[in-house]
């Protein structure tokens, strides 16, 4: 992969899926809401077909089968990240959050949630891989759609960090906190393995481990910030010159 200079970004260590719990991970978080697909498919067969019931089992299959085809073109895209190659190139930040945020309004709304970005006046500029960058926002947004209660509003943000030298990409969620011990683990291995939320028992953490390989093959870093009530998950990105010379 090339990086915004033209020359080839370093290819990742190791294969995505040599490691058995990966596979065994990614096999469970597809299980369940293929599963949830298959079980309420099912159950429309005794609904009546003019019912609000009905109409309620639809949007849900909808939203259900969105999730699990974008966990597998993650997951197709992680496993060509070292043979593919991704140009970085100068992109819009605040452009890309509105961009998700419209894509994914229709699904918080069948949810009765909402999302939106926070504003931001001085003009920003990253050097990223669209598609990838895409995918990882799309990612966070998503998991903070099954965690944010009723009501509340997901928020995108981009902000200028390390004095202009990177921009941050957030999505901030209002859902369960998270235990001091499960934080500080979560922490050590954000991005780098998969493991699971206990206080957010539909997580496994492969969307993170994903996010984590795509934000490392555009010379990125996720991470995160706990809250009172939820969670920020963030890539940091490199702020481009383009923007400084202008």
């Amino acid at each position: 992969m090339k990086g915004s200079s033209g020359q080839p970004v370093a290819k990742q260590d190791g294969s995505l899926f040599g490691d058995l719990s990966f596979v065994i991970t990614a096999a469970h978080e597809l299980k369940a809401p293929l599963s949830l697909v298959r079980q309420l498919a099912l159950s429309l067969e005794t609904v009546p077909a003019d019912s609000s019931e009905r109409e309620r089992m639809v949007q849900q299959i909808i939203l259900t089968a969105e999730r699990a085809l974008r966990l597998t073109t993650d997951l197709s895209r992680s496993s060509r990240l070292e043979d593919g190659l991704f140009e970085l190139e100068p992109l819009n930040p605040q452009q890309l959050c509105e961009e998700v945020a419209h894509e994914l309004t229709p699904l918080y709304a069948a949810k009765r949630r909402e999302i939106r970005v926070r504003p931001h006046r001085r003009p920003l500029l990253i050097v990223a891989n669209r598609e990838l960058l895409r995918r990882i926002i799309l990612n966070f947004a998503d998991n903070a759609l099954n965690y944010t209660d009723t009501g509340a509003a997901v928020e995108l943000r981009a902000a200028a960090a390390e004095n202009g030298q990177l921009v941050r990409i957030g999505v901030r969620d209002y859902g369960p906190a998270v235990p001091n011990d499960i934080w500080q683990r979560l922490q050590k291995h954000l991005g780098t393995d998969t493991q699971a939320l206990h206080s957010r028992p539909q997580s496994s953490g492969l969307g993170l481990y994903v996010a984590g390989q795509f934000a490392q093959a555009m010379q990125g870093r996720i991470g995160a910030t706990r809250h009172r009530d939820g969670a920020t998950f963030y890539v940091d990105m490199n702020a481009s010159t383009q923007l400084r010379l202008l």
